[in-house]
C-alpha cells in the first residue's frame, strides 16, 4: 500500500475535501483504496457517508489495539473504497498518546497490519502539527500540501516543510513530498493568479500541474455524505480532482 498524508497545520485550505475526492478518484481508477481519518473532527469519516455517531469502533480504539483495525474499517457503498473511520473522541488522543512508548509510530503499526490488502490509503491529518498529524507523517510514503491560492499561503509552508524536515530527520527517513496542491482557485482575483505563479517559481519540480477551482459543488457535496466526483462528476471541481488523480497515478 502507497501511503500518502494531505497534511497542513493551516484549516481551511481544502485538506479534507481533497483527502475524500483523491480517495474516490482512485477508487474510480480501480485501485482499492482506504481513506485513513486521524482528524477528531472526523469530516473526512461523515464526507464520504458515515455516520460516526453511530459507530462503536474507531481509529481511536485502535491506537490501543492495533489488532482492532479490521473490524474497525468500513467498507462504503461505492466498489474498492473503504475508510477507517475517526471520531470527536480522538481528542483525547492527543493527550494520552504523551505517556506512550512509541508514541509517534502507532498509526504506522495499525496500517502494517492490513499494508497488502490496498493499492493506496490517503491519510486526513488534523488542520495542526500535534501528535495525531506526526502520526500521519511518521506512517506515510509521500506527502501531499494543499495550499489555498491566498496571501498567506507561503509563509504556512514553511512552517510545515521545516516540520518535514525533521521528522525525514529523525523518525521517517523514507518520506518525500508528493506535491504541493494548489486549492481554492479564483481566476477572478489577481492575487490568486500570484500566488499560484510565486509557488511554481519556489518550488518547480513539486507543484502538482492541477489546480483546485473554488467551487460550490465541492463545499456542497459532504453534506450529502459524498465526494464531489459522486456527487457531480460533471463539475469543474469533480474534473479537477480527477484530473489530480491521473496525474498522482502518473507519478506513480
Amino acid at each position: 500500500m502507497k501511503k500518502i498524508a494531505v497534511c497542513n497545520q493551516k484549516g481551511g485550505v481544502g485538506k479534507t475535501a481533497t483527502a475524500v475526492n483523491l480517495t474516490a478518484g482512485l477508487s474510480l481508477a480501480e485501485k482499492n483504496v482506504l481513506l485513513v481519518d486521524i482528524d477528531p473532527q472526523a469530516n473526512a469519516t461523515s464526507g464520504l457517508g458515515v455516520d460516526y455517531r453511530s459507530l462503536d469502533c474507531s481509529i481511536y480504539d485502535c491506537l490501543h489495539e492495533p489488532n482492532m483495525v479490521n473490524n474497525v474499517i468500513i467498507k462504503t457503498k461505492w466498489p474498492r473504497l473503504s475508510v477507517l473511520p475517526s471520531t470527536p473522541d480522538l481528542a483525547g488522543a492527543e493527550i494520552e498518546l504523551v505517556e506512550k512508548e512509541n508514541r509517534e509510530g502507532k498509526l504506522k503499526d495499525i496500517l502494517e497490519i492490513i499494508n497488502t490488502e490496498y493499492e493506496f490509503g490517503i491519510i486526513d491529518c488534523p488542520p495542526s502539527l500535534g501528535i495525531l498529524t506526526v502520526n500521519g507523517l511518521v506512517a506515510c510514503d509521500a506527502v501531499i500540501i494543499p495550499i489555498q491560492c491566498e496571501y498567506y499561503a507561503l509563509e504556512g509552508l514553511e512552517k510545515l516543510l521545516k516540520t518535514l524536515k525533521a521528522i525525514k530527520n529523525g523518525l521517517n527517513k523514507n518520506l518525500v513530498i508528493e506535491g504541493i496542491l494548489l486549492t481554492m482557485f479564483d481566476a477572478r482575483l489577481n492575487l490568486a493568479k500570484d500566488v499560484v505563479e510565486d509557488i511554481q517559481k519556489h518550488f518547480p519540480d513539486v507543484v502538482f500541474k492541477t489546480v483546485i477551482p473554488r467551487s460550490v459543488r465541492i463545499a456542497e457535496s459532504p453534506s450529502y455524505g459524498k465526494s464531489v466526483i459522486h456527487y457531480r462528476i460533471s463539475s469543474r471541481g469533480a474534473q479537477a480532482y480527477l484530473n489530480l488523480t491521473r496525474e498522482l497515478l502518473n507519478h506513480a
